[in-house]
């Protein structure tokens, strides 16, 4: 079982508490949590593939250290990316290889 997300009331409660309490308890309370549809180790993949394809830098790395807990290797996320350059651009690729560094040295 996975701890309690509070970060969206911890950052944002009080400017936008509909937008926390979706953020803690749909998104990670309920979607996360679901291990049944997806194991954590493949939502993380899915997600940081996201984040990169968007260009969702702020948010990249928590969520790359989300995977490296969830068990996604140097060797895996480096691949990932660079299959992705070709697709979603180098910058971004430059730009997550910059986060992933910090992460898994």
């Amino acid at each position: 079982m996975a701890k309690k997300q509070t970060a969206g009331r911890d950052q944002l409660g009080e400017f936008a508490p509909q937008f926390a309490a979706l953020n803690d308890d749909v998104l990670f309370g309920k979607v996360w949590a679901d291990e049944d549809s997806l194991k954590p180790r493949d939502r993380s993949f899915l997600t940081v593939t996201a984040l990169i394809t968007k260009g969702a830098f702020e948010q990249l790395p928590y969520h790359m250290q989300v995977a490296k807990d969830n068990g996604i290797t140097k060797t895996e996320i480096s691949a990932m990316i660079t299959q992705l350059a070709f697709y979603v651009g180098w910058p971004n690729a430059w730009s997550a290889f910059n986060i992933a560094k910090k992460i898994w040295n």
